[in-house]
């Protein structure tokens, strides 16, 4: 389980409807970063006005996961993720007790002849979605690849969500305390429950375009010469048309422009783009493909 609490002071979030303008949206994800299209900008507005989730789908590698942290930076929200797995659990989610420390205390209760209540929040260990839930300032919520969970949990969280509530055996109830942005992504590693997309806003995250995936690196690589990010995009743009085992990601092309500025400056030739590509490749059949019909 991967517990991840970031607290960020700029532009203070709010939970007032009607102060998130499309281009107030559009210029808080650029200052994080993040460079959105349109459908994104007005999916992510839609959900602050009408404080509905977000379901975010689309091939791996295309920045879903990135986009609920740009969301967090951006509103200047703290940011809660839990990352699914298979068999993950309630209790994983939520919180578990801590049945060491509540037998230590029954043990030292027994030997000073004294009661103690290990059925408190001092004994309960709180993980994130709880802690998003009961968290004090606004916050975004990751629920990363829900796919992988399965359909009682899934189902769990819906209700979870619905309700504005989850509820502890032996600890109370606990209502959600802040206004709470939900991101949820999926890999369509199994079909999602009708009611999990009938209670969210879809958006279908792709490979970006030429013009976008160039802004993109500008952003996260200013110091590369347009000439050479302009090249190395277009390539990318032409290797994942190609039926590859993995196909390269946003994040791919970033680590070849900086391979390439690290170890040939500027050099955007064809010898060096093929001595350097295998960066971006994950298979000995897919860097041979991609010679074959890129570099050949």
């Amino acid at each position: 389980m991967e517990v991840t609490n970031i607290k960020i002071n700029t532009k203070s979030g709010t939970t007032k409807k009607g102060v998130y303008s499309i281009d107030y949206i559009r210029d808080a994800l650029v200052g994080a970063r993040y460079i959105p299209d349109d459908n994104i900008i007005t999916i992510l507005y839609l959900s602050l006005e009408l404080g509905k989730p977000i379901l975010v789908e689309g091939p791996p590698g295309t920045g879903k996961t990135q986009l609920a942290k740009s969301i967090s930076q951006a509103l200047g929200r703290d940011f809660f993720r839990v990352q699914c797995y298979e068999g993950i659990t309630f209790e994983q989610m939520v919180g578990e007790w801590n049945y060491q420390k509540q037998l230590l205390h029954l043990e030292m209760s027994r030997l000073k002849e004294t009661e103690q209540d290990v059925f408190c929040e001092e004994f309960f260990i709180k993980r994130p979605l709880l802690q998003a839930f009961i968290n004090p300032v606004p916050a975004v919520l990751l629920i990363d690849e829900i796919d992988k969970a399965d359909e009682e949990v899934e189902s769990f969280l819906l209700q979870a969500l619905g309700e504005k509530e989850i509820t502890v055996n032996d600890l109370g109830t606990f209502t959600l305390k802040n206004d709470l942005v939900v991101v949820l992504t999926s890999n369509s590693q199994r079909m999602l429950l009708d009611e999990t997309r009938d209670r969210c806003l879809f958006l279908y995250i792709d490979y970006p375009t030429l013009e976008r995936e160039m802004e993109i690196v500008k952003s996260l690589v200013p110091e590369a010469p347009h000439e050479l990010v302009e090249k190395v995009v277009g390539i990318m743009q032409r290797i994942r048309k190609l039926e590859l085992m993995k196909i390269p990601s946003i994040r791919g092309t970033v680590d070849w422009i900086r391979t390439l500025l690290l170890t040939s400056g500027d050099d955007s030739s064809d010898e060096t783009l093929e001595k350097t590509v295998q960066v971006v490749l994950k298979s000995e059949e897919d860097r041979e493909k991609v010679n074959t019909r890129i570099f050949k």
